[in-house]
């Protein structure tokens, strides 16, 4: 499952908004029902529904990846905003 919440993180990036974040997750859903439809699951088939889940779980896993990368940057900018403003004082003094 590792490669797969890869791929899908690799077709997201932090720089999206989250409508087209949203986008890519509804494409890769299509294509797990495309799959499901080939192999002729019923969407009620055990199996199906353990696909289903672990694409969902996979969508979490991104989001929760990205919202950690996002409040990280934020902090970052913070901290050199901070540093910046210091210095600022330091040289006005």
């Amino acid at each position: 499952m590792s490669d797969f919440t890869d791929l899908v993180a690799r077709a997201v990036s932090p720089t999206m908004t989250r409508e087209e974040r949203e986008a890519v997750y509804q494409v890769v859903k299509q294509a797990m029902r495309r799959l499901q439809e080939r192999e002729n699951l019923r969407p009620d088939d055990p199996r199906a529904l353990l696909q289903e889940h672990l694409v969902e779980e996979t969508i979490r896993d991104v989001e929760a990846l990205l919202t950690r990368y996002l409040a990280r940057q934020t902090i970052v900018e913070a901290e050199r905003a901070a540093e910046a403003a210091a210095a600022a004082t330091a040289a006005g003094e």
